[in-house]
Protein backbone atom coordinates (compact mmCIF):
# COMPACT_ATOMS: atom_id res chain seq x y z
CA UNK A 1 0.00 0.00 0.00
CA UNK A 2 1.36 3.13 -1.16
CA UNK A 3 2.53 6.01 1.67
CA UNK A 4 -0.22 8.36 1.91
CA UNK A 5 2.74 11.10 2.42
CA UNK A 6 3.79 10.75 -0.71
CA UNK A 7 0.46 12.30 -2.08
CA UNK A 8 -0.76 15.00 0.73
CA UNK A 9 1.44 16.93 3.34
CA UNK A 10 1.36 16.98 6.75
CA UNK A 11 -0.11 20.40 6.84
CA UNK A 12 -3.07 19.11 4.41
CA UNK A 13 -3.51 16.08 6.73
CA UNK A 14 -4.14 18.06 9.69
CA UNK A 15 -6.19 21.10 8.01
CA UNK A 16 -8.24 17.45 7.10
CA UNK A 17 -7.84 16.20 10.31
CA UNK A 18 -9.35 19.53 12.09
CA UNK A 19 -12.12 19.99 9.22
CA UNK A 20 -13.61 16.46 9.88
CA UNK A 21 -13.78 17.11 14.06
CA UNK A 22 -14.73 20.41 13.54
CA UNK A 23 -18.44 21.99 14.09
CA UNK A 24 -20.75 21.68 11.67
CA UNK A 25 -20.54 24.37 8.46
CA UNK A 26 -24.25 24.65 9.06
CA UNK A 27 -25.40 28.03 9.47
CA UNK A 28 -25.88 29.55 13.29
CA UNK A 29 -26.10 32.18 15.43
CA UNK A 30 -23.71 33.45 17.53
CA UNK A 31 -26.17 33.64 20.03
CA UNK A 32 -26.83 30.11 19.63
CA UNK A 33 -26.11 27.59 22.25
CA UNK A 34 -26.85 23.58 21.67
CA UNK A 35 -28.17 22.28 24.77
CA UNK A 36 -28.93 18.68 25.88
CA UNK A 37 -32.48 17.73 27.57
CA UNK A 38 -33.02 15.54 30.28
CA UNK A 39 -35.91 14.66 31.95
CA UNK A 40 -36.94 13.58 35.35
CA UNK A 41 -39.93 11.28 34.00
CA UNK A 42 -38.33 9.73 31.01
CA UNK A 43 -35.19 7.59 32.15
CA UNK A 44 -34.72 5.91 28.40
CA UNK A 45 -35.20 9.63 26.34
CA UNK A 46 -32.92 12.66 26.16
CA UNK A 47 -32.48 15.38 23.43
CA UNK A 48 -28.96 16.02 22.16
CA UNK A 49 -27.99 19.71 21.18
CA UNK A 50 -30.92 21.35 20.75
CA UNK A 51 -30.71 24.85 19.41
CA UNK A 52 -31.67 27.77 22.08
CA UNK A 53 -31.02 30.95 21.88
CA UNK A 54 -29.30 33.04 24.66
CA UNK A 55 -32.27 35.75 24.38
CA UNK A 56 -34.48 33.53 24.79
CA UNK A 57 -36.26 33.65 28.50
CA UNK A 58 -37.42 30.89 30.58
CA UNK A 59 -40.76 30.51 29.84
CA UNK A 60 -40.11 30.83 25.99
CA UNK A 61 -37.78 27.70 26.76
CA UNK A 62 -40.23 26.34 28.75
CA UNK A 63 -42.83 26.45 25.70
CA UNK A 64 -40.65 24.89 23.63
CA UNK A 65 -39.75 22.24 25.91
CA UNK A 66 -43.25 21.08 26.44
CA UNK A 67 -43.68 20.28 22.95
CA UNK A 68 -40.65 17.61 23.19
CA UNK A 69 -41.44 16.42 27.15
CA UNK A 70 -45.27 16.71 27.05
CA UNK A 71 -44.68 18.56 30.44
CA UNK A 72 -46.88 21.53 31.35
CA UNK A 73 -45.09 24.84 31.38
CA UNK A 74 -46.55 25.15 34.73
CA UNK A 75 -45.21 21.68 36.26
CA UNK A 76 -41.68 22.14 34.80
CA UNK A 77 -38.96 23.21 37.21
CA UNK A 78 -35.65 23.66 35.39
CA UNK A 79 -31.87 23.08 36.30
CA UNK A 80 -28.85 23.72 34.15
CA UNK A 81 -25.94 21.17 34.22
CA UNK A 82 -22.21 22.01 33.58
CA UNK A 83 -20.31 19.49 31.36
CA UNK A 84 -20.14 17.42 34.16
CA UNK A 85 -23.02 16.89 34.48
CA UNK A 86 -23.28 18.64 37.74
CA UNK A 87 -26.70 21.25 39.06
CA UNK A 88 -25.23 24.83 38.40
CA UNK A 89 -28.16 26.72 39.31
CA UNK A 90 -32.16 26.54 38.75
CA UNK A 91 -33.62 28.62 36.26
CA UNK A 92 -36.30 29.67 38.25
CA UNK A 93 -37.18 32.87 36.94
CA UNK A 94 -38.94 32.74 34.28
CA UNK A 95 -38.43 36.36 32.81
CA UNK A 96 -34.81 36.38 32.45
CA UNK A 97 -33.05 35.30 29.45
CA UNK A 98 -31.23 32.12 29.20
CA UNK A 99 -27.55 34.18 28.48
CA UNK A 100 -27.76 35.33 31.90
CA UNK A 101 -26.43 32.05 33.62
CA UNK A 102 -24.13 31.78 30.42
CA UNK A 103 -24.69 28.28 29.07
CA UNK A 104 -22.22 26.80 26.79
CA UNK A 105 -22.38 24.22 24.09
CA UNK A 106 -23.14 20.67 25.70
CA UNK A 107 -24.69 21.96 29.01
CA UNK A 108 -27.76 20.12 30.43
CA UNK A 109 -31.44 21.46 31.37
CA UNK A 110 -32.78 18.30 33.50
CA UNK A 111 -36.66 19.29 33.36
CA UNK A 112 -38.13 18.11 36.30
CA UNK A 113 -41.54 17.50 36.30
CA UNK A 114 -43.37 18.59 40.02
CA UNK A 115 -46.94 17.29 38.78
CA UNK A 116 -47.29 13.93 40.52
CA UNK A 117 -50.13 13.35 38.00
CA UNK A 118 -48.54 14.01 34.95
CA UNK A 119 -48.97 12.00 31.46
CA UNK A 120 -45.08 11.15 31.56
CA UNK A 121 -45.02 9.67 35.25
CA UNK A 122 -44.22 6.25 36.60
CA UNK A 123 -43.27 5.38 32.62
CA UNK A 124 -46.26 6.28 31.17
CA UNK A 125 -44.59 7.82 27.67
CA UNK A 126 -42.23 5.13 27.71
CA UNK A 127 -42.95 1.62 29.38
CA UNK A 128 -45.17 0.27 26.86
CA UNK A 129 -46.37 -3.10 29.08
CA UNK A 130 -48.75 -0.20 30.96
CA UNK A 131 -50.63 0.23 27.46
CA UNK A 132 -53.02 -1.68 27.09
CA UNK A 133 -53.70 -4.08 24.02
CA UNK A 134 -56.22 -4.19 21.24
CA UNK A 135 -56.91 -7.91 21.62
CA UNK A 136 -60.03 -9.36 18.77
CA UNK A 137 -61.55 -12.77 19.72
CA UNK A 138 -61.42 -16.07 17.72
CA UNK A 139 -64.50 -15.23 16.16
CA UNK A 140 -64.50 -11.69 15.00
CA UNK A 141 -61.17 -12.58 13.64
CA UNK A 142 -62.53 -15.44 11.60
CA UNK A 143 -65.17 -13.40 10.17
CA UNK A 144 -62.87 -10.63 8.33
CA UNK A 145 -61.79 -10.81 4.96
CA UNK A 146 -58.46 -10.27 3.44
CA UNK A 147 -56.32 -11.93 7.05
CA UNK A 148 -53.35 -14.18 6.77
CA UNK A 149 -54.87 -16.63 7.96
CA UNK A 150 -57.83 -16.76 4.90
CA UNK A 151 -54.57 -16.40 2.36
CA UNK A 152 -52.82 -19.26 4.18
CA UNK A 153 -55.89 -21.82 4.12
CA UNK A 154 -56.65 -20.49 0.17
CA UNK A 155 -52.47 -21.46 -0.29
CA UNK A 156 -53.12 -24.81 1.34
CA UNK A 157 -56.21 -25.87 -0.77
CA UNK A 158 -54.09 -25.09 -3.78
CA UNK A 159 -50.66 -26.90 -3.32
CA UNK A 160 -51.00 -28.78 0.96
CA UNK A 161 -47.10 -28.67 0.53
CA UNK A 162 -47.26 -24.48 0.65
CA UNK A 163 -45.17 -22.64 3.00
CA UNK A 164 -44.93 -19.06 3.81
CA UNK A 165 -41.12 -19.44 2.91
CA UNK A 166 -41.70 -20.76 -0.82
CA UNK A 167 -44.30 -17.95 -1.68
CA UNK A 168 -41.45 -15.42 -0.68
CA UNK A 169 -39.30 -17.62 -2.69
CA UNK A 170 -41.58 -17.48 -5.54
CA UNK A 171 -41.90 -13.75 -5.49
CA UNK A 172 -38.07 -12.55 -5.18
CA UNK A 173 -38.07 -15.42 -8.40
CA UNK A 174 -35.54 -17.56 -5.77
CA UNK A 175 -34.70 -21.32 -5.59
CA UNK A 176 -36.44 -22.83 -2.90
CA UNK A 177 -35.00 -25.83 -1.01
CA UNK A 178 -37.32 -27.86 0.95
CA UNK A 179 -35.66 -28.30 4.10
CA UNK A 180 -34.52 -31.75 5.17
CA UNK A 181 -36.40 -34.14 6.80
CA UNK A 182 -34.03 -37.22 6.62
CA UNK A 183 -32.15 -37.45 9.51
CA UNK A 184 -29.84 -40.07 7.67
CA UNK A 185 -29.34 -37.44 4.77
CA UNK A 186 -25.42 -38.24 2.77
CA UNK A 187 -25.21 -40.91 5.16
CA UNK A 188 -23.78 -42.88 2.18
CA UNK A 189 -21.47 -40.08 1.04
CA UNK A 190 -20.21 -39.63 4.60
CA UNK A 191 -18.79 -43.15 5.17
CA UNK A 192 -16.41 -42.67 2.70
CA UNK A 193 -14.71 -39.98 4.94
CA UNK A 194 -12.72 -40.83 7.56
CA UNK A 195 -11.23 -38.91 10.56
CA UNK A 196 -7.23 -37.85 10.04
CA UNK A 197 -7.88 -37.80 6.18
CA UNK A 198 -6.67 -34.49 4.44
CA UNK A 199 -9.15 -32.70 2.38
CA UNK A 200 -10.14 -29.89 -0.16
CA UNK A 201 -13.55 -28.22 0.56
CA UNK A 202 -15.49 -27.20 -2.46
CA UNK A 203 -16.17 -24.35 -3.24
CA UNK A 204 -13.30 -22.15 -3.39
CA UNK A 205 -10.76 -25.23 -2.60
CA UNK A 206 -9.51 -24.31 1.26
CA UNK A 207 -7.31 -27.77 2.33
CA UNK A 208 -7.58 -28.91 5.73
CA UNK A 209 -8.19 -32.12 7.62
CA UNK A 210 -11.04 -33.82 8.86
CA UNK A 211 -11.70 -33.43 12.64
CA UNK A 212 -15.34 -35.15 12.50
CA UNK A 213 -18.11 -36.72 10.68
CA UNK A 214 -21.54 -37.15 12.37
CA UNK A 215 -24.27 -35.58 13.09
CA UNK A 216 -24.53 -32.08 14.60
CA UNK A 217 -26.79 -30.87 17.10
CA UNK A 218 -29.09 -27.69 16.56
CA UNK A 219 -28.31 -27.08 12.64
CA UNK A 220 -30.43 -28.92 9.64
CA UNK A 221 -30.17 -33.17 9.60
CA UNK A 222 -27.91 -35.44 8.13
CA UNK A 223 -24.47 -35.91 8.05
CA UNK A 224 -21.65 -33.42 8.46
CA UNK A 225 -17.77 -33.47 8.61
CA UNK A 226 -16.17 -31.01 10.93
CA UNK A 227 -12.92 -29.62 8.96
CA UNK A 228 -9.67 -28.29 10.92
CA UNK A 229 -8.46 -25.79 8.06
CA UNK A 230 -4.76 -24.96 7.06
CA UNK A 231 -5.37 -21.08 7.44
CA UNK A 232 -8.17 -19.44 9.16
CA UNK A 233 -11.28 -18.79 6.73
CA UNK A 234 -13.40 -21.14 9.29
CA UNK A 235 -16.19 -19.94 11.22
CA UNK A 236 -15.49 -21.76 14.89
CA UNK A 237 -13.44 -23.39 16.75
CA UNK A 238 -14.64 -26.90 16.62
CA UNK A 239 -17.29 -26.21 19.20
CA UNK A 240 -21.27 -25.29 17.60
CA UNK A 241 -24.42 -24.34 19.07
CA UNK A 242 -22.46 -24.72 22.59
CA UNK A 243 -21.44 -28.21 21.92
CA UNK A 244 -17.49 -29.54 21.01
CA UNK A 245 -17.55 -31.58 18.06
CA UNK A 246 -13.38 -31.55 18.05
CA UNK A 247 -10.46 -28.94 19.31
CA UNK A 248 -8.87 -26.16 16.79
CA UNK A 249 -7.58 -22.95 17.09
CA UNK A 250 -10.83 -19.93 16.50
CA UNK A 251 -12.02 -19.53 13.17
CA UNK A 252 -10.11 -22.50 11.77
CA UNK A 253 -12.83 -25.10 12.03
CA UNK A 254 -15.91 -25.20 9.47
CA UNK A 255 -18.68 -27.72 8.78
CA UNK A 256 -19.42 -28.79 5.86
CA UNK A 257 -21.28 -31.72 3.92
CA UNK A 258 -19.51 -34.27 2.83
CA UNK A 259 -20.63 -33.85 -0.79
CA UNK A 260 -18.71 -30.97 -0.80
CA UNK A 261 -15.51 -32.03 -0.24
CA UNK A 262 -12.83 -34.61 -1.75
CA UNK A 263 -10.13 -36.58 0.66
CA UNK A 264 -7.04 -37.29 -0.86
CA UNK A 265 -3.48 -36.38 -0.87
CA UNK A 266 -3.98 -32.35 -0.56
CA UNK A 267 -1.21 -31.19 1.48
CA UNK A 268 -0.72 -27.58 2.66
CA UNK A 269 -0.76 -25.01 0.07
CA UNK A 270 2.89 -23.36 0.57
CA UNK A 271 2.46 -19.90 -1.32
CA UNK A 272 6.39 -19.57 -1.00
CA UNK A 273 7.10 -22.58 -2.87
CA UNK A 274 7.74 -22.03 -6.63
CA UNK A 275 8.46 -24.50 -9.45
CA UNK A 276 11.01 -22.17 -11.11
CA UNK A 277 14.20 -21.87 -10.55
CA UNK A 278 16.11 -19.11 -9.15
Amino acid sequence: MADLKQFISQSDIEALKNYVQGPSTQSRADSTVLIHVTHSNLKNTSFFELRLDRHMTIQTIKEKLKTHTGTAVSSMMLQLKDLNNTVICTLSDDNTQLGYYSPQDGFTIHVVDVDPNSCSANGWLEDVSKVEKYQISEEDYNARDNTYRKFKEEKLKEDPTWTLQKEIAKRTGKEYKEPISDEEYLAAEAQSVTVGSRCEVYPGGKRGQVMYVGKVEGIPLGYWVGVQYDEPVGKNDGMVKGKRYFECAPKYGGLVRPNNLKVGDFPPVDDLSSDEEM
